[in-house]
């Protein structure tokens, strides 16, 4: 329980994006917070005199949230702002503290890192947060920690019904986050309705979606239930969504918004209850610039945007992967081998380890998978890029020893002053004489 005594705290939540503006307030609400919401920045400064903290997105339409900001630092100078944005810049970072920005956060935003901010900012102490269970699907393996770390993430979000979008390569396990999250969520009972939309027939998409009526075109002998009806009150997995056509996006724009559609022929909408879950191997944001996918449609999907880590980033995954895969033939690797396999860049990712391995056990004469079985892109990796070396014969000019024992310094003192501030990050980076953003900086970049 939080030290908050009796005071009910309340913070307005400013932000042009309703689905975003849903998912801070019930994350709130858990923390024992209420909420005001704010669509843009004449509201958020109609309402600043009813609340004890603001969370202003930085980059609305009409008044920006550094417009707001300077007029708050005129109109109501003791309130304490949090700014939040899906675009860092130094220079709006820098002019929003000067302004009087307590904490600048990025999206999409930690939910545990927001509390502990809000807290820190209203001296609230004393607050005991149980972290979330992660419970993985059947057979997942998860020992690396860029993909436990994704994962931990996709616990948070499960909690909510915020629609969620993951990015990353082809291969790279995206379908896996997506179970995780369903899973994790009060849907779980129910089952992921998934749908891969590189298969859907480009003359029945938006049947094979939404489902017809009788007699809606040539063939439509019978009605049929489409996957949203399909999907209500469950989750909806909608796999490469960059590759559904344009002119259907409009309509799942619409039931993302209204929770209402119609099926094709149909007269009347019919409501349905989904919580829809996006992934993509397409860099989304050059689709919309290119006119190929809908703004509008992106950023709706977008509240919550997850990446799926390509297989060269997860390492201490490819060798129990390879288990995994191999214990249904009763083979194992040779150390070669698996030397061969933590050297390879695996740019096809699982499936690429996946197929190889497979192969590999057809060939393999005895139970013991030696190098020639592998296929020989995996025996034979074209190196990578060596770093130039200055004069002295350091790569960088750089000593790998100095730097690796500059960071167990920084390290060591990092934990210190987090066991003296009793876990506190304000107050810790006061002791390292170093700003609160900062210090979260290197927490995420020494895996902290």
């Amino acid at each position: 329980m939080s030290s908050m005594g009796s005071k009910k705290y309340c913070i307005a939540i400013v932000d042009d994006e309703a689905a975003q503006r849903k998912l801070l307030e019930n994350a709130l609400a858990r923390s024992g917070y209420t909420s005001i919401l704010c669509a843009d920045g004449a509201e958020a400064l109609e309402q600043a005199a009813h609340c004890d903290l603001m969370l202003l997105d930085v980059r609305m339409p009409g008044m920006s949230g550094l417009e707001v900001l300077d007029q708050l630092s005129h109109t109501r100078p003791e309130l304490p702002v949090i700014l939040l944005t899906a675009f860092i810049d130094v220079r709006d970072a820098v002019q929003a503290i000067k302004q009087g920005a307590v904490d600048y956060l990025e999206k999409p935003v930690d939910l545990d890192e927001l509390i502990a901010a809000i807290d820190d900012t209203l001296g609230i102490s004393g607050r005991n947060v149980a972290a979330p269970q992660l419970k993985l699907p059947e057979g997942v393996v998860a020992e690396s920690e860029a993909l436990l770390q994704v994962l931990q993430q996709a616990v948070k979000v499960a909690r909510d019904n915020a629609t969620v979008l993951i990015h990353g390569e082809s291969g790279a396990g995206k379908e896996i986050i997506a179970d995780t999250i369903h899973i994790n969520s009060h849907r779980a009972e129910k089952p992921l309705v998934a749908v891969d939309c590189t298969t859907l027939s480009d003359n029945l998409v938006e049947s094979d979606l939404f489902g017809h009526e009788k007699g809606a075109f040539t063939g439509a002998d019978s009605r049929r239930i489409g996957r949203f009806e399909e999907a209500d009150g469950a989750t909806l997995f909608l796999d490469e969504i960059g590759e559904l056509p344009l002119e259907l996006q409009p309509k799942l724009l619409r039931v993302l918004e209204t929770g209402r559609f119609r099926r094709v022929g149909g007269e009347r909408d019919i409501a349905t209850d989904i919580r829809l879950i996006a992934a993509t191997n397409r860099d989304l944001e050059l689709e919309v610039a290119e006119g190929r996918f809908r703004e509008d449609l992106y950023f709706r999907l977008s509240v919550f945007p997850l990446v799926a880590p390509p297989l060269r980033e997860r390492r201490d995954d490819i060798l129990p992967l390879a288990d995994r895969f191999l214990a249904s033939r009763h083979k194992r690797l040779s150390p070669a081998a698996q030397r061969l396999l933590l050297q390879y860049a695996w740019p096809g990712n699982v499936r690429e380890l996946r197929n190889s391995l497979e192969r590999a056990a057809i060939l393999a004469s005895g139970a013991l998978i030696l190098p020639e079985d592998l296929p020989q892109a995996v025996r034979q990796p074209i190196p990578a890029q060596q770093p130039e070396r200055n004069t002295d014969g350091n790569a960088d000019g750089k000593s790998s020893v100095l730097v690796g024992n500059m960071e167990a310094i920084q390290k060591q003192a990092i934990l210190e002053a987090l066991d003296k501030a009793e876990g506190n990050k304000t107050r810790a980076a006061e002791l390292l004489g170093i700003s609160r953003r900062n210090l979260i900086y290197k927490l995420r970049a020494y895996g902290m």
